[in-house]
């Protein structure tokens, strides 16, 4: 009996010697550990910078979504009219100078008259120096709008939000405007808005308003692309002239140089006006 109990005694032994074993081998995978801690932290840190960067772009979106109640429609063609410190006059288009030529503007900046043959690039163009009026003017003539701003007051962070309005966004332009007599001015076709601060609501309302808005500009259809080195090359534009106009300067009231635009160089699509439009999208 007393050499079956030994017998029976010595597997169980053995047993708990082997679990011993195991759990002193069995250790915290530390490495796992702070490899995995680093890749949460590194995608935290990626998520949180993307998060911060595209905030801007966030509150862009929720501006212009704000703003929706200025696009234009049949019952109201023009909602720019609602807009506190509106300009709004009567131009008419197509009188056209050459690019040696100046214009007596009656505004500052124009916002319709006479211009060059050639319009600026207008597709969502950020200039980073100021261009020749005249270009620009001719863009307007085409439904675009046109953001100016003081170079010596608009800077930093308040330029980076203003270039929101513009980049990529089909039919709008912006570049500096040395003088300015305020912070910011827009212009399209007609229209003029003056305001302080880039946080104005009525930036975007201006745009929805406005831009490629058919009852308020000539020559509906007429494209915004660039026309090329030569007539307007957006790489090397013309730059921005602050002296005033000289004598031989065209008046507000000029008909057009003969020749200012050749004959495939109109920029019309050979569309016409049919009733409201609203702007493409962005």
């Amino acid at each position: 009996m007393a050499s079956g109990n030994k017998k029976k005694g010595t597997p169980k032994k053995a047993v708990q010697a082997a679990r011993g074993s195991v759990v002193t081998k069995k250790q915290t995978p530390w490495g796992t550990i702070i490899a995995v801690i680093a890749v949460l932290a590194l995608a935290g840190g990626v998520f949180g910078y993307y998060y911060i960067a595209s905030a801007d772009k966030r509150a862009q979106s929720a501006r212009e979504e704000a703003a929706e109640a200025f696009v234009p429609s049949a019952e109201n063609p023009d909602p720019s009219t609602k807009l506190a410190g509106i300009k709004i006059e009567q131009y008419e288009g197509s009188s056209h100078v050459l690019p040696t030529e100046r214009v007596d503007y009656n505004q500052s900046p124009p916002f319709g008259g006479p211009h060059d043959g050639f319009w600026a690039a207008c597709t969502g163009i950020v200039y980073p120096n100021g261009v020749r009026t005249e270009n620009m003017v001719h863009s307007l003539e085409h439904g675009a709008v046109w953001i100016a701003y003081n170079p010596e007051q608009v800077t930093g962070e308040a330029l980076e939000k203003l270039k929101l309005r513009v980049e990529g966004k089909p039919y709008t332009m912006m570049s500096p405007y040395p003088g300015l007599d305020s912070p910011i001015s827009l212009q399209s076709w007609g229209h003029q808005l003056k305001v302080d601060s880039v946080d104005d609501e009525r930036i975007d309302q201006f745009i929805a308003a406005l831009r490629l808005n058919q009852n308020t500009y000539p020559e509906v259809g007429a494209t915004c692309d660039a026309v090329g080195p030569g007539q307007f090359d957006p790489d090397n534009p013309p730059p921005f002239n602050p002296a005033p106009p000289g004598p031989d300067a065209k008046p507000m009231d000029y008909k057009g140089t003969g020749g200012a635009t050749p004959d495939d160089m109109t920029g019309n699509g050979g569309q016409q006006p049919s009733g409201p439009q609203t702007p493409a999208g962005s």
